[in-house]
């Protein structure tokens, strides 16, 4: 019996379906990819790193029911039925269920990878450095084959047509990817001054994890920190994290966007730099203004020349008048004014003495006045109790106390015999 085409499928499809009705499979999400029509499709490998690999659909009504986000390298359990694309004669596995069973093998290599690399200090924001404001001559890293390289070319030449690219060659992805890669990254640096980079890009297309796996190598996330000029990365869709990008200094979620972050628009920068000669020429506008204002004020406080020499002229002939008056005349002056001065000066002195004297005469007049010597003259005594010490009052004397007299022409000594109060006023007029 000959069959043919469409009736040998039919027959396979009808033989799978009784053969395998409702089945359930365990493996790794592999391309996953969400169409905008709802329906999700992606590949399903064995999670021991297995090469066997199954083709799924999952249509948007088992989609919509989905509880999680599925992703590359996620381990999952699927539920559904074995089916043959008639159009294509390809095997498929039509999903009705999915469910987490775990981060998949590949996916826990990342993590463990990432946590050590992390603990080494490589993916520290204090490493990261800013990249040049203004760069003349960028350095890409990819391969010469790939769509990156493209994209990366178009945003220059329409972003930034003045910065220059210098391309290294690199595979990126299957085993050969990461020394390959390790070596672009080390001839970039070494050849930074003689190419005159200013930085790297590291781009690389959207892929699955195995795809993108060369920039999770550690050999490659060494190379991408050490990296003597400052680097780029960016490798594959917004979705996709490397430990590349973290070790990167600066993250791009595109190689479109790397080139974007990398050259500043020159749109921009012509904007900017006219608005700075707009200023610029206002400044030196008002400084020439004010230049201006300030001369004309000098101008007008300097006379015209011919003034000023009159003026001139005029204080040298009255200098010439004052020098040729005849210098007998001024000493004339001169004595007859020390003459005046001397008569004034004979006639205060005896004015002055005599006033002196009598002021002299006065002032010992009222000290002899004031010397005790002349109240003891009159008949008055100076008494104490011998030891110098004044006794001004009775109260200070008692019957038998010997005290001292001082007289005006001598000492006496005495003892007292009574001490009588003399009677207040008010006590003697009742």
């Amino acid at each position: 019996m000959v069959w043919g085409v469409a009736g040998l499928l039919s027959a396979v499809s009808d033989s799978l379906a009784a053969r395998f009705g409702a089945v359930g499979v365990r493996g790794e999400i592999s391309g996953f990819t969400r169409a905008a029509s709802g329906h999700c499709y992606f590949s399903l490998k064995d999670a021991d790193g297995g090469n066997a690999t199954l083709r799924c659909a999952m249509f948007r009504r088992a989609a919509g029911l989905l509880d999680f986000a599925p992703a590359d390298g996620a381990l999952v359990e699927l539920r559904g039925r074995i089916a043959l694309y008639e159009p294509r004669g390809e095997l498929q596995f039509v999903v009705e269920a999915m469910r987490r069973a775990g981060a998949g093998a590949l996916f826990e290599q990342f993590l463990r990878l990432k946590a050590r690399l992390e603990a080494q200090g490589l993916f520290d924001p204090a490493r990261k450095r800013p990249l040049p404001a203004f760069p003349e001559r960028l350095g890409v890293i990819t391969s010469t084959a790939g769509a990156a390289l493209h994209d990366v070319l178009t945003a220059l030449a329409r972003r930034a047509p003045q910065v220059e690219v210098v391309v290294y060659p690199s595979l990126v992805q299957g085993a050969d990817a990461p020394p390959a890669l390790v070596q672009a990254i080390a001839t970039a640096n070494a050849r930074a001054a003689r190419d005159g980079l200013d930085a790297l890009l590291l781009v690389r297309g959207g892929g699955s994890l195995e795809d993108l796996w060369a920039f999770n190598d550690e050999r490659v996330v060494h190379a991408v920190a050490n990296s003597g000029l400052p680097l780029v990365c960016g490798v594959g869709h917004e979705t996709d994290v490397t430990l590349c990008d973290l070790a990167a200094d600066l993250r791009a979620p595109t190689p479109t966007a790397a080139a974007e972050l990398a050259a500043p628009a020159r749109a921009a920068l012509l904007e900017q730099l006219g608005g700075l000669a707009r200023q610029l020429a206002i400044h030196v506008e008002r400084r020439l203004q004010q230049a201006g204002q300030r001369l004309d004020r000098a101008a007008l406080r300097l006379a015209r020349p011919s003034d000023m020499l009159a003026r001139e002229q005029r204080r040298l002939t009255l200098v010439q008048q004052r020098l040729a008056q005849p210098l007998e005349r001024r000493l004339d002056l001169q004595r007859q004014h020390l003459a005046s001065s001397s008569a004034r000066l004979a006639r205060a002195l005896p004015q002055d003495l005599a006033t002196r004297v009598r002021r002299v005469d006065a002032l010992a007049a009222r000290l002899a006045a004031l010397d005790p010597q002349r109240v003891l003259e009159r008949g008055y005594a100076w008494l104490d109790d011998g030891s110098g010490r004044a006794l001004a009052s009775v109260h200070q004397l008692s019957p038998g106390q010997a005290v001292r007299a001082v007289l005006a022409d001598g000492r006496a000594q005495m003892n007292v015999i009574e001490a009588v109060p003399t009677m207040p006023a008010e006590d003697r007029n009742p």
